[in-house]
């Protein structure tokens, strides 16, 4: 703590000699509410178009809102999105959906029907379709802006783009030039980070970084500490170059290891590399070509056994945006992916998970095509196809419809019909669990895809220049969900489809500019759900192995600029019980105070949870309680 302390205090003697060249955060002001409708996004086409014209429930987390909120990590920065559900169960644990479908670790049915992609790298796991969420890190001074869309994405990103994308979007080297220091301290958590960016050339830039976090462990459910410390060091780079003649080139990686302690086990550790490409070139004003592909390798094991896995990955995807005619703007494309995994069995313990094969390569293909039709100078209709070839499940096609009509310039009315599904994995097929000679559970090469038909709709609108407000209500069909079988001879058991159902719910969010330096945001989301076992299915674990979601929950927000250089941000969330098991409902407030000492420096206050000592938000007993936080941030450009 000391050598912290005397670097904050270097870096504030450095400040006070420094001229101010560099900025900081932009001001609320020069980022009105007009002009946040006219922020491009391209997750909802896969092209750029305003958000003012973008037919589905997507909710844009800027990089001014990221970096006034004070979060760390980003599962943290996620809950700025209303459209999500972030549960917190551990020092870096965390389980994060939309609408619904979080899963149940005691009946090992994980949240699976998120795609999360980081400059279009997804990052869910091909071997279970979940996220390792403490494996994934972005500086959040690097983050341009984060899409979050709810509801199906499948006829444009694929399978497992089930109830929702999130879309991580970094920014390019050439808006970060400059040198950042960035140390923080707190009671849960202390970090240190560090980045440098500068120009190759009349046509290049570049940026390098490397950051350190650790947390301490937390208290478990009956209060107890349970040992489960978490670290994670990481460094990258992104280099960018712009020909100046329709060329561009991008080119990024990262490398990071994580370790978390665990209560009378041994610590379990990852690591993981990737490094992505992307081409692209302008054929015309109305046509576009890219090219982008990564590798990414992921390796999480624990110290004593060396159970675990090795993944790699290798993705390619052409993607072709043209203009035909005066009415249809059509993006097409085709990729693949090549995943190689080698399982390591866990040996030695009274529960043994195994696999058959425990090494194995798959192939995932596809191609997609979406045409948006301009039905007249107010009205669009929007066709799309994904087509998909899996190595569990074959072909599997993913279609939409969305119409969006605008009666006024600042009003859009939309509504969509999607279908996706989630694909089955080496888990869903391939898995064996022994309790002690006794084989518990198998998985079934006839494991089908979980489907889902979803039908949406929506109203976007701005109110002058300073109110904005998004509603939007979905109705989902879900078949062959999930579930535990007997197989004939009762055990071992296997998993099935026996589930189906549907959810429906409303999802709204709105911001009002009380002025240019002071914003108020707040959010409500309903779910609501059905689900009922199909003819012939045993029933066994209940209907709660889909998940256990909350039935409302919202926020109010306050950001704040005044006396120049100080900025006051403050959220109070709140979540309704966890149903089954049950979880009590909390009420809790983020708060940020900074103080822009010059565009150099920067000092800021903040606290999490600070409400209570301490709340759960997942389930008992497999989460931690959540305890209030507060931390000292230091920041220095130069």
């Amino acid at each position: 703590m000391c050598r912290r302390t005397a670097m904050v205090v270097a870096l504030l003697a450095l400040s006070l000699e420094a001229a101010a060249t560099t900025t900081g955060p932009q001001d609320l002001g020069d980022l009105s509410l007009e002009n946040l409708g006219k922020l491009l996004v391209s997750s909802v086409a896969k092209s750029p178009e305003p958000l003012a014209d973008a037919a589905a429930a997507v909710y844009v987390i800027t990089h001014d809102d990221i970096v006034r909120s004070g979060a760390s990590t980003l599962p943290d920065v996620l809950r700025l999105a209303p459209n999500l559900e972030v549960f917190q169960t551990g020092p870096g644990g965390y389980t994060i959906t939309a609408r619904g479908f979080s899963g149940n670790n005691a009946a090992q049915n994980f949240p699976n029907k998120l795609l999360v992609l980081i400059d279009g790298r997804s990052v869910y796991s091909p071997i279970f379709s979940g996220m390792y969420w403490d494996d994934q890190y972005v500086m959040p001074e690097d983050i341009e802006r984060i899409e979050v869309i709810s509801g199906p994405g499948g006829a444009l990103w694929g399978a497992n783009a089930v109830n929702g994308v999130i879309n991580i979007i970094t920014r390019e080297a050439a808006a970060t030039p400059g040198g950042l220091l960035d140390v923080s301290v707190g009671n849960q958590e202390r970090s240190a980070a560090a980045q440098y960016g500068g120009a190759l050339g009349g046509h290049a830039h570049y940026r390098v970084y490397a950051r350190d976090i650790r947390r301490e462990s937390f208290d478990d459910s009956a209060g107890k500490d349970a040992r489960d410390g978490w670290r994670s060091p990481q460094a990258g780079f992104r280099v960018d170059w712009d020909g100046g003649s329709g060329d561009a080139l991008s080119l990024q990686g990262d490398l990071h290891e994580r370790r978390r302690g665990q209560a009378g086990a041994p610590d379990s550790r990852s690591n993981e590399a990737d490094v992505l490409a992307r081409w692209q070139r302008t054929l015309s004003p109305d046509s576009s070509l890219q090219v982008q592909t990564y590798y990414d390798r992921v390796h999480r094991w624990k110290d004593a056994d060396g159970s675990g896995f090795v993944l790699d990955t290798w993705d390619v995807e052409l993607q072709h945006n043209l203009l035909l005619g005066e009415r249809n703007q059509v993006v097409w494309g085709a990729g693949d992916r090549i995943y190689h995994y080698v399982i390591t069995p866990r040996i030695g313990t009274v529960s043994s998970l195994l696999w058959n094969p425990a090494v194995h390569t798959g192939n995932l293909a596809n191609a997609f095509v979406q045409d948006q039709v301009a039905l007249g100078p107010r009205t669009q209709l929007t066709l799309g196809l994904k087509a998909e070839d899996d190595p569990y499940s074959g072909l599997s096609l993913m279609p939409n419809a969305r119409l969006a009509w605008k009666p006024g310039d600042n009003t859009l009315l939309w509504a969509a019909v999607s279908r996706a599904v989630r694909t089955p994995t080496p888990f869903d097929e391939d898995v064996i669990e022994k309790l002690g000679s006794l084989t518990l559970l198998t998985g079934n090469p006839d494991f089908r895809s979980e489907k889902l038909t979803a039908y949406e709709a929506g109203w976007r609108t701005q109110m002058a220049t300073r109110a904005m407000l998004s509603v939007s209500v979905y109705y989902n069909a879900y078949d062959d969900l999930k579930t535990i079988e007997p197989s004939s001879t009762r055990l071992p058991l296997v998993w099935g489809n026996g589930m189906e159902g549907h959810t429906w719910g409303l999802e709204a969010w709105g911001s009002y500019a009380i002025d240019d330096g002071w914003r108020l945001g707040a959010g409500l989301t309903t779910r609501h759900q059905r689900l009922r076992f199909k003819p012939g299915a045993s029933g066994l674990l209940g209907l709660s192995q889909a998940g256990n979601d909350p039935a409302r929950q919202g926020f109010i927000r306050s950001v704040w600029n005044f006396a120049g250089r100080w900025t006051l941000s403050a959220d109070l969330r709140g979540v309704s019980a966890l149903p089954d098991p049950k979880v009590p409902g909390y009420v809790e407030l983020d708060a940020r105070l900074g103080w822009r000492v010059s565009d150099r420096l920067e000092f800021s206050l903040s606290g999490f949870n600070l409400l209570h000592p301490w709340h759960q938000e997942y389930v008992f007993p497999g989460s931690d309680r959540i305890a209030r936080s507060v931390s000292f941030d230091t920041q220095l450009r130069f």
